[in-house]
């Protein structure tokens, strides 16, 4: 497992901005753990071919990969990780829309809903 604490570069590896990295804290502060960490995949589905998945991981698994923003570890798989390399994961809330959000660089397109890519 490799454990990445600089500054991610966006040809290299995922990035999480700051506004998402303190949404995902503040998340885990309500839960009352400390021992989780988001977890970043990319799965086969969707209309477009390739879906993001997003959730909260307390396992280690081998050749994942570790990046720490501030307090806060994202964890992707090695099977996901060239398809993310270079992504930044946002947070967003408007009016029209809240919640994470995936800027990937190695998406070729997406849906029309922007659930999947490909």
């Amino acid at each position: 497992m490799s454990i990445d604490t600089t500054t991610p570069t966006a040809t290299s590896t995922i990035k999480l901005t700051d506004i998402a990295a303190g949404k995902v804290a503040a998340l885990l502060a309500q839960e009352g753990r400390d021992d989780l960490a988001l977890r970043v995949a990319v799965q086969p589905g969707g209309c477009s071919g390739l879906r993001y998945q997003l959730y909260f991981d307390d396992r280690d698994m081998d050749g994942d990969s570790t990046h720490l923003f501030g307090t806060v570890k994202v964890i992707v798989d090695k099977m996901s990780d060239p398809y993310l390399a270079g992504a930044t994961i946002d947070f967003v809330d408007t009016i029209e829309k809240q919640g994470f959000t995936i800027d990937n660089p190695n998406a070729g397109g997406s849906c029309a809903c922007g659930d999947s890519f490909h």
